[in-house]
């Protein structure tokens, strides 16, 4: 019963286990997206330290569009913040906002709302269009411009500024590909010394947390507004990117895609799809200047020189705002701005190629230690492995993104120890109930509803398969039982009996027994067995002495009804014996075998010899830590050589009477063969002449038997 449990709880767990790695593996986009906000929280919780770096943000921001204008402003201001820029020292300047129409306040768009005004109308003719002064600037600048990939509404094909060497196997089929582009007018984009995509590639859940070094348009690649203002920032002419092909690293032989992107004297690692992950700031007021300043003079020229401008917005009504990790929002320039700082300080948040295989081996080594040490500890402590498991993955996880940038999963993990731990208490309970439910109807019968429990709360107690133990045996039989049989109605004997051994079960659960077998009107009890008891022979001596009590009282109150019911008689002996199932596979008997339990029926037998109701073996009397006894007798039994000491048990108050006293002195002179003994039994009986066991070792000295050896020639 419980092995085949066992079996299917394992095959489950693995079934669990190997289904998890599967998906995992896969990683479908839900599994990501239940990933995410672990990454965010760690960012949350520290997130990178903001170091000066050479990158700034000219921001058009709502202070800007209130004292310049509405957006978009005429190119020829435009212009002039560019030329500015360029004239303090900008290294780069990036647009993270489109050209892609012509400047609606150039004038020749304005001409025809000036027609009937020919002067005023040829002087406008011979003013250079706004388009053309911006293009100038631009010309003059390291520019670099931008487009928007899309998968529809696109009029142009963005101009490529620079090559691509591929170091391993064909990116294509990973980078993420657009049907088209918005692109910014021919004229400025054809002067620009760079062209980049302002893409930031949001998360279902709304979040940027990366951005693209590169994307594919048709069957080209296109670099990032980042990555592009990156490599004008150092005159390079080529992106190297580095695929699975290339590193050697694979996933269980699958290719992984691209690993890193080198421009210039960078090399950014990327995951499979080209795209960086932002180990985002707070926002700090250094990090950006309001266009308005650079247009009224007013910013500090050591700020620009040398430095990587992007220019943008973060003004709401722009719609240029994205949630980030942090909680907060932040304009799309931000982003590349973020991007370009952890580039330049070698700070990144990398997912290597190989991680999934890392957490599929921890997920399996985690599933199968909680399959293999779950069937040996209990519930409490299997609750405390798994929490302790989940905290240390989390734990491993954290390290991994606070030590050295590293981003693990830990939730596929912790979600694998939690259905293993989730399964396996399931079917551990369903087995638990099941063993209890055997338990108690199994041994209901055979011991008493408190041992019952405790084999229920503690199934391991039992050892069906058989043992050897030190146990304790209480036969009783009931003087002419037979004859009474013979001589009663069965509607009255049925009852009798069922009265008696009722009262009989009841004493010997009451003292932790356990019922081995009721033949006829004899009862067979064990003591230590199924539950162990350090004390079995004191408890088997209690429950004799209460029974013997029991026994005398039934007997006389049914005999005051009329009905010759017998003297019960019972027999205590302890020894090692097997106990266990001994029913076969069909039929359940938990039952003793061994010579103690024959000896217990002897000295059960002996009684009738020496006229007493209880005889107990000296090896039960020396187990007891309170006896209080009479010896009878050394017995030799049939079959046996040595002689064991046997007494009978009395009651506190009979221990010290006078009639004990008596007896007792008689004993000792039988047991030094002086010749006084049979006066001193004498006295003893024509003082009390009602006890038989006086009588019996008087008859004996008058027949000439000497000595406490006593042969019994029968059984």
């Amino acid at each position: 019963m419980s092995s085949t449990i066992g079996l299917a709880r394992i095959w489950l767990c693995l079934l669990i286990i190997v289904a998890a790695a599967a998906i995992h593996l896969h990683e479908p986009l839900w599994l990501s997206h239940l990933r995410d906000p672990v990454f965010d929280t760690y960012q949350r919780i520290r997130p990178r330290t903001y170091q000066p770096a050479p990158v700034r943000v000219i921001d058009i921001d709502e202070e800007s569009l209130r004292r310049i204008g509405q957006w978009p402003w005429p190119r020829t201001r435009v212009a002039e913040l560019v030329a500015t820029l360029h004239r303090l020292g900008a290294a780069v300047i990036a647009f993270d906002v489109l050209f892609a129409e012509p400047d609606r306040t150039s004038p020749a768009r304005v001409l025809p709302e000036w027609g009937d005004q020919p002067a005023l109308r040829m002087l406008m003719e011979e003013l250079p269009d706004n388009d053309e002064r911006l293009r100038d600037s631009v010309a003059s600048a390291n520019v670099v411009t931008a487009f928007a990939l899309a998968a529809v509404g696109g009029v142009r094909v963005p101009q490529l500024k620079a090559g691509y060497a591929i170091a391993g196997t064909d990116p294509g089929p990973f980078v993420p590909a657009f049907e088209t582009a918005v692109s910014t007018l021919e004229m400025i984009e054809s002067v620009a010394r760079g062209n980049g995509a302002i893409n930031v590639i949001r998360d279902l859940d709304g979040v940027g947390r990366q951005v693209p070094l590169v994307l594919r348009l048709g069957n080209s690649l296109y670099p990032s507004l980042a990555a592009e203002a990156l490599r004008v920032a150092q005159g390079a002419t080529t992106f190297v990117i580095k695929t699975a092909g290339a590193s050697g690293e694979t996933n269980f032989g699958a290719a992984t895609g691209i690993t890193s992107v080198r421009i210039g004297a960078f090399t950014v690692p990327t995951d499979a799809h080209g795209q960086v992950s932002i180990y985002f700031t707070p926002s700090v007021p250094e990090r950006s200047i309001p266009a308005w300043k650079v247009l009224a003079g007013e910013v500090d020229p050591e700020s620009i020189e040398g430095q990587i401008l992007l220019i943008g917005t973060s003004a709401t009504g722009l719609h240029d705002l994205h949630a980030t990790p942090l909680g907060v929002q932040m304009p799309g320039v931000m982003l590349h701005a973020q991007f370009i700082e952890q580039v330049i300080h070698g700070v990144h948040l990398v997912r290597p190629d190989w991680a999934k295989g890392a957490e599929v081996l921890l997920m399996v080594g985690l599933g199968i230690l909680i399959i293999v040490i779950g069937p040996w500890v209990g519930a409490l402590w299997m609750a405390v492995i798994c929490a302790i498991t989940l905290a240390l993955a989390f734990a491993w996880s954290w390290f991994a993104f606070a030590d050295q940038g590293m981003l693990f999963n830990p939730l596929v993990p912790a979600m694998i120890v939690v259905a293993v731990y989730l399964t396996s208490s399931l079917l551990r309970h369903m087995q638990t109930e099941r063993e209890q439910r055997w338990i108690r109807s199994a041994f209901s019968t055979y011991v008493s509803p408190n041992l019952v429990e405790e084999l229920v709360k503690n199934p391991a107690l039992l050892s069906l398969g058989g043992e050897r133990k030190e146990m304790t045996f209480v036969f009783t039989d009931l003087e002419g039982f037979t004859s009474l049989v013979e001589r009663s109605a069965p509607d009255v004997i049925v009852p009798l009996l069922n009265e008696y051994l009722d009262a009989m079960e009841r004493i010997a659960f009451k003292h932790d027994g356990t019922i081995d077998k009721i033949v006829g009107d004899a009862l067979h009890v064990i003591f230590g067995a199924p539950v162990t008891r350090h004390d079995h022979a004191q408890r088997a001596v209690d429950c004799a002495l209460e029974m013997d009590a029991f026994g005398q009282a039934f007997s006389q109150r049914k005999r005051a009804e009329g009905i010759p019911f017998g003297i019960t008689r019972i027999g205590v002996n302890s020894g090692p014996a097997v106990v266990g199932n001994f029913g076969g596979f069909l039929r359940f008997d938990y039952t003793a075998h061994g010579d103690a339990i024959n000896t217990a029926a002897r000295l059960e037998s002996a009684n009738k010899f020496f006229g007493t109701r209880v005889c107990v073996s000296g090896s039960t009397a020396q187990l007891c830590e309170r006896f209080a006894g009479r010896p009878t007798g050394a017995l030799v039994l049939k079959g046996k050589t040595e002689a064991i000491e046997t007494f009978e048990p009395l009651v506190d108050d009979l221990l010290h009477a006078p009639q004990t006293e008596a007896y007792l002195h008689a004993y000792r002179l039988l047991e030094a063969g002086n010749e006084q003994a049979l006066a001193a039994f004498e006295a003893v009986c024509q003082d009390h002449p009602d006890d038989a066991l006086a009588a019996f070792h008087l008859n004996r000295l008058k027949q000439g038997v000497s000595g406490t050896r006593i042969v019994m020639a029968g059984k």
